[in-house]
């Protein structure tokens, strides 16, 4: 009873007695400006697909070197309507208990302490624009969800198994922001991805995020990529656009003159203390669009090496480590095979120490800047800078399956180290690449 007395009275403060428009952006907690992001699948990660199960594999990830775990939706699936054995993870039973599959509520909490003792923050998916059928507000709160002809509908004709929230109604707004509190209060997790987050009104999650940061500052991670999300609710977004391209460019549809277009309209489009998102690969991509090797086939790590060098925040999904090389299925169980290129933990490894130890790629209003490199041989061979103060990185990336050569229009002078040879340069101005051939050239 003091819990929910407490925490009404704080949304009362923040709901009604505060304009969050007119107030400043929030603070980006500093643990995320040189972070990656590892999405976890609890089904598909063991054969088990439990949160016991998967806790044996974060000495792992500690090895990996990753930093935020970002756990797919860990309440119970709806099963009205359901889609598939299994169902979806985005149809929400109910948004405060955990899915029976998984485990309990203590072991969850078991897995964060000790996420946390070992360094990590955790984050959460949460689905806010709708929830599944037999969801108990469905029959108790009917005037929750949005309504045509007096029948409760859902937010899009194929998303047959989930219904649409109606964000019109401030008891509704009310008892998601008390629920999401509750996971930052009962579970100490640090905060949320938040699933088709542009659906969902942007000043019900600048409320959130106030009301979220009374209790424990959090990061914010937006499955959306309009930049108004990012002003004052959310401290990332997804690169869509990048991924996109660089699925493009792997497949030889564009070549490397699209890139610099797409930089000037992130750097014109979004705030400085936006985090963009990058990635390759995550749980949509694989089971609908295809795997990394469908997709990108033998190019795959000059993309991941991108990922983690540009402007922003880079993200591995399950199994990416491991050469992840099918499709999850989404609605049914297909564990992943660990077994597959135990070679590649090493490679992911090695960007993660490089994206936490170098302070010229933090993301974020402190990231160093970013230039694109004029050379001869744009088409084919992508060439930029980040730099903070005395810090600097320059990425060389041959965008084919060719040997590519390549002479920068100007000389860049510095003790520097190839990041993945360890052998050093004083001077950068020509490069050769072997096909799919990356150079990361670090001064430090």
């Amino acid at each position: 009873m003091f819990y929910r007395i407490l925490t009404i009275l704080i949304l009362t403060i923040f709901m009604v007695g505060c304009d969050v428009k007119s107030g400043e952006a929030p603070r980006t907690v500093e643990w995320a400006e040189n972070a990656s992001v590892y999405e976890v699948n609890i089904r598909q990660y063991t054969p088990e697909g439990t949160f016991q199960a998967f806790r044996k594999h974060l000495p792992r990830l500690k090895e990996l070197g990753v930093d935020i775990l970002w756990f797919m939706p860990i309440t119970p699936i709806s099963e009205k309507n359901r889609k598939g054995t299994l169902g979806s993870y985005y149809a929400v039973q109910d948004y405060r208990k955990v899915s029976p599959e998984y485990g309990t509520l203590d072991d969850f909490k078991t897995v964060v302490n000790e996420a946390h003792r070992l360094g990590f923050k955790v984050i959460i998916d949460w689905v806010a624009n709708h929830t599944g059928w037999d969801n108990p507000m469905i029959e108790q709160h009917p005037d929750w969800y949005t309504q045509r002809d007096g029948r409760i509908v859902s937010p899009v004709e194929d998303w047959s198994d989930v219904a649409d929230l109606n964000y019109d109604n401030r008891e509704m707004r009310r008892y998601m922001i008390e629920s999401m509190i509750y996971w930052v209060k009962e579970a100490d997790i640090d905060g949320f991805r938040c699933d088709m987050a542009g659906m969902v009104p942007t000043d019900f999650w600048e409320e959130a995020r106030e009301a979220l940061d009374s209790v424990k500052p959090v990061f914010m991670l937006a499955e959306a990529w309009e930049p108004d999300l990012t002003r004052k609710a959310f401290d990332a977004c997804y690169g869509w656009d990048l991924h996109h391209l660089m699925n493009d460019l792997a497949q030889r549809k564009k070549d490397g003159t699209e890139l610099p277009a797409y930089f000037a309209k992130v750097d014109s489009q979004y705030t400085d203390r936006t985090m963009v998102l990058n990635f390759i690969d995550n749980h949509d991509e694989n089971s609908w669009a295809g795997s990394i090797p469908e997709r990108m086939g033998d190019a795959f790590p000059v993309y991941a090496v991108m990922a983690y060098t540009v402007p922003g925040m880079p993200l591995l999904y399950s199994g990416q480590e491991a050469g992840l090389n099918k499709r999850l299925p989404f609605f049914e169980k297909d564990s992943i095979d660990w077994n597959l290129q135990p070679q590649l933990s090493a490679f992911y490894r090695k960007l993660n120490d490089l994206k936490r130890d170098c302070p010229a790629l933090k993301a974020g209003v402190h990231g160093g800047a970013f230039r694109i490199l004029n050379h001869d041989n744009e088409r084919h061979v992508f060439a930029y800078e980040r730099k903070q103060g005395d810090r600097q990185v320059v990425v060389v990336l041959n965008l084919t399956g060719e040997e590519q050569r390549s002479v920068l229009s100007e000389e860049i002078a510095g003790n520097f180290t190839e990041y993945f040879s360890a052998e050093p340069t004083s001077e950068l101005k020509e490069f050769s690449l072997p096909a799919h051939g990356y150079r990361v050239f670090v001064k430090e």
